[in-house]
């Protein structure tokens, strides 16, 4: 079965070697290199690497139709895609005699969009989930070829449910796959009231140490390892890597990045806070001692000069 496999992040990957493993795979379709990290340097999807690695060809299309223009020659059965990043136009979903799986991480047609590992999070769902969805030129509205549940560990980060749902989306993807070739494929609506997600911006990151510690432990989850909540202590910003709620109710932070520092556990960094402020308290005692001194040395200074009177 001859396919094509579209997708950009590294929850895509999973899923990109189940397609080349089972299929004809024509190739790897990925969002363009762009900068990143403080060099600004180009850098290569995680599909891309990946696809490299396998050695498929790899597509970086600026634009999807024109694309689809230039593959209306070849016979497709089937895409599959997974984490792109881009709808694809009705032009390419024509293409597959077979259609175009998507692998989504939530159980649709909840959370659809473009964070729903991260909402399921913040909002303390117990349970989340994949579906593999037929698509449509709609965002994450297609009919439902497969779902399947799991349950959200209790200080389970974004990044553990994350690494989970690839293989989980992954393994699912390889059923239907054999459920094409075999021309067994079935998929039905979804059912139940859809609910959307946006990308994360920088605000979405600052977390006020003032919240329920709950909400605030379902924010450092949402959003560890990476971009990782941010909260001020002490007049600096920090980054929250893990915390919880400890027997009292009391918000316990586990482990934090400092600026300019690498990882610290929370009790290290809040003892290295007291000591600073220790250190700054003795500094100012010090430095009142100091001027008493000098005060006192004015005051016999001035005796001295009026006993010579």
């Amino acid at each position: 079965m001859k396919t094509l496999f579209f997708g950009t992040s590294a929850f895509a990957v999973p899923s990109l070697r189940v397609v080349a493993e089972r299929t004809q795979c024509a190739g790897a379709v990925t969002q363009p290199d762009r900068p990143a990290g403080r060099g600004h340097r180009l850098r290569s999807s995680p599909v891309k690497s990946a696809a490299l690695e396998l050695g498929l060809p790899v597509f970086e299309p600026l634009q999807l139709r024109g694309f689809a223009r230039d593959m209306a020659s070849e016979r497709f059965d089937l895409f599959a895609l997974a984490s792109y990043g881009r709808i694809l136009p009705r032009e390419l979903l024509a293409l597959p005699a077979r259609g175009a799986l998507n692998v989504h991480p939530s159980l649709l047609p909840k959370y659809r969009g473009a964070t729903p590992i991260q909402s399921a999070i913040l909002q303390g769902e117990l349970e989340t989930g994949v579906s593999i969805m037929l698509m449509d030129a709609g965002l994450d509205t297609g009919e439902i070829a497969m779902q399947q549940r799991t349950s959200i560990g209790p200080g389970e980060s974004y990044g553990e449910l994350h690494d989970r749902l690839a293989v989980m989306g992954a393994e699912l993807l390889a059923q239907c796959i054999a459920l094409a070739e075999r021309g067994e494929l079935a998929a039905h609506p979804q059912i139940g009231e859809p609910t959307l997600t946006r990308p994360i911006n920088r605000e979405d990151l600052r977390v006020d140490l003032s919240w329920m510690p709950e909400r605030i432990v379902r924010a450092v989850r949402a959003y560890a390892p990476q971009p990782a909540a941010r909260a001020e202590i002490n007049g600096e910003i920090v980054k929250l890597l893990r915390a919880h709620v400890d027997d009292a109710g009391d918000l316990v932070i586990d482990e934090l990045i400092a600026p300019n520092r690498g990882k610290v556990s929370g009790a290290a960094y809040y003892r290295t806070l007291r000591q600073a402020q220790g250190d700054n308290g003795q500094a100012q005692g010090d430095n009142g001692q100091a001027q008493g001194d000098n005060g006192q040395a004015q005051g016999d200074n001035g005796q001295a000069q009026g006993d010579k009177g």
